[in-house]
């Protein structure tokens, strides 16, 4: 260490600083005097200074001490310590120059310092004392930096959150990084330096890496462009750079960014997309002040949707749903999210006519935003009885009871698994889309379809990182297997948009971009886990599970969709249901009670046409 452990004692910063000072009032009467050093010149000014160092040093003890300079710990100065410097040099040249004049005019006709040496006084104490201080911290920071081997950064950002984040990794101790070079999207700033740090543009991320024999990429930007994060990151795994990232603001300690907080990049971070552009103004008009209704509100979408409508102000925010626990932890988050919010918690079963006419009688929602359904396709094959009874019987409870409380609109969030269906988990949300289309009354109905959504409960990813803390393998159904993905937030917000540009009937599905290979996805876990497959983790092979396809059918096609005012939102072409649909869903809840699967199936195939069994032990049914 170049430095002492401990503080230096505040007596002599003190002591220092007025040296420094000292030292600039010399310089400014040697550069007054170019620099010639008489002595009958020395004794004439000092026969008229004499009289004024003793104040000199008074006023710079008092103006330091009140400004407090001397308290900054000088191993960290920043620009505030920088700024206080400069108005105390300034206030006490300020005072010479008053107390100067009145010397001048009413003692002996002097003034304390000439003009201009107190302009040369104040320009060198600033720089002297302000000096010393950023040298001591360059020292400082040379003296803690590692002098084990350095792991070779590159800091993807060149704006305020990669100077902070360039600055916290300097500061850190325990951090042995050597910082190589900025990594920006912007081609006006390749080249130049930040803070002595080449930035590079990330067209040459490939060129960089291989150069400089850089072993991570930190990623600084709060909101980066999608698009070019996704390159990054693909080429950084693809050169075995490990990723990590800093996090959002709003996750920092007191305001203050550490080390600690930089984390490994998650597998969402390469599948979310750009963000998305809402109508807020129109969802503002629809939702604020009004009674809103949230069923399976504590699940993955449901608790989104939850958060998404918190912001727009509701009057009251209704979450019902049958789960308990998780109940008990959205309240609490909402708590400490929303304070000013208004909700109540409701435990219930959409299944129970009773309950949930308690539920409308009490609360009289305006708006209700229905989540709650089970979705696991393999579990609901194995219990189709489950799957009638919250999806469809679920449903017609809430949708006739929208009818009979006159909810301005009932939006259905559906899945893409209700598209030409292969089990009975999507058959059945087909079946509840189609009774809320046919249902007659003064409300709007509106129909959301999506699929995949990173990050759900039971969903494929917190199935692989579980997989991955057990040590593996991991296990994908089919190597052939794609799938649609999208984030929570992303889902809840198109949910919404569409919910407010409805006017009743329609089915909406959403551009879910590119399928992914689930084999693929798979082995972009492993590799930004700093896992190497074959060696530290497998990949096995499981076979399609009861019900499941290989490949999601794909909703933004032009002969099956119409566009909107929204990009991301088409409108679904379906065909015209006759008016017997809803006497055979009826019917179908009504065979419950002989506990027969394979009659409960057969009476779906009946309703759903194009419900054709994968996989499934109701294969039979579909045989002619």
């Amino acid at each position: 260490m170049l430095l002492p452990k401990s503080n230096i004692p505040r007596w002599i910063v003190i002591v220092a600083d007025l040296a420094m000072s000292l030292m600039a009032l010399f310089l400014a009467y040697l550069i007054r005097f170019d620099l010639e050093t008489k002595e009958y010149m020395i004794r004439d000014e000092w026969a008229i200074l004499s009289k004024s160092i003793g104040f000199y040093i008074a006023v710079k003890l008092i103006v330091f001490y009140v400004f407090k300079i001397h308290k900054g710990l000088i191993r960290h100065t920043s620009t505030q310590d920088f700024a206080r410097i400069v108005q105390a040099t300034a206030i006490c040249s300020v005072i010479f120059f008053a107390a100067g004049m009145v010397r001048a005019n009413a003692m002996d006709g002097y003034y304390l310092f000439p003009m201009s040496v107190l302009i040369m006084e104040f320009a060198f104490a600033t720089i002297l004392i302000v000096g010393s201080r950023f040298s001591v911290k360059l020292i400082y920071l040379e003296s803690v930096k590692s002098k084990t081997a350095d792991e070779k950064v590159l800091i993807y950002g060149a704006g305020i959150s990669g100077l902070i984040t360039k600055r916290t990794i300097e500061k850190a101790p325990e951090a042995s990084y050597r910082i190589i070079g900025f990594l920006d999207d912007n081609k006006k700033l390749a080249g130049n330096r930040l803070e002595g740090i080449t930035i590079y543009h990330t067209s040459n991320l490939r060129k960089v890496i291989e150069s400089n024999e850089v072993s991570q990429l930190i990623i600084a930007i709060q909101e980066p462009d999608q698009d070019n994060r996704k390159a990054v990151v693909e080429t950084c795994l693809e050169l075995g750079v490990d990723v990590q990232k800093v996090p959002s603001t709003k996750s920092w300690i007191n305001g203050e960014f550490s080390t600690k907080q930089i984390s490994k990049i998650k597998i969402d971070d390469l599948l979310g997309r750009k963000p998305i552009r809402l109508d807020e103004e129109k969802i503002r008009q629809e939702l604020t002040g009004e009674t809103i209704l949230v069923t399976g509100a504590a699940g993955s979408i449901g608790s989104g949707m939850v958060r998404q409508i918190a912001a727009f102000q509701p009057s009251k925010l209704i979450l019902l749903d049958q789960a308990e626990s998780p109940l008990y932890d959205l309240q609490n988050a909402l708590r400490d999210e929303f304070p000013q919010l208004q909700f109540e918690v409701v435990i219930g079963d959409i299944r129970s006519a009773d309950r949930m006419e308690n539920v409308f009688n009490t609360y009289k929602p305006h708006y209700v935003f229905h989540a709650a359904a089970y979705k696991h396709v393999p579990l609901m094959e194995d219990n189709p009885s489950e799957a009638v009874l919250t999806n469809i019987l679920g449903t017609r409870n809430l949708v006739d009871l929208a009818v009979k409380y006159k909810v301005f609109k009932f939006v259905m969030i559906s899945t893409d698994k209700a598209v030409n269906p292969t089990n009975v988990m999507g058959a059945s949300k087909r079946i509840a889309e189609i009774y809320a289309q046919n249902t007659v009354g003064e409300t709007k109905f509106i129909t959301t379809r999506f699929g995949n959504v990173l990050g759900s409960n039971g969903s494929v990813i917190p199935l692989f990182q579980r997989q991955l803390d057990q040590g593996g393998p991991l296990t994908v159904t089919d190597e052939r297997i794609t799938r649609y993905f999208m984030t929570i937030p992303e889902a809840c917000q198109l949910v919404l948009e569409a919910g407010t540009m409805g006017d009743g009937g329609e089915i909406y599905v959403f551009d879910m971009g590119e399928s992914v290979k689930i084999i693929d996805l798979a082995k972009k876990m492993i590799q930004l886990s700093g896992l190497t497959l074959g060696k530290d983790i497998e990949i096995k092979i499981t076979g399609l599970r009861p019900g499941e396809k290989l490949y999601e059918e794909l909703l933004a096609k032009e002969e099956n969709t119409l566009p909107t005012h929204h990009p991301q939102i088409l409108k679904a072409k379906m065909r015209e249901e006759d008016g017997e649909q809803i006497e055979k869903i009826n019917a179908l809840i009504e065979l419950f009670g002989k506990q027969n699967n394979v009659d409960m199936v057969r009476k779906m195939k009946e309703i759903v046409p194009e419900f054709i069994s994968n996989n499934s032990m109701f294969e039979q049914l579909d045989k002619k």
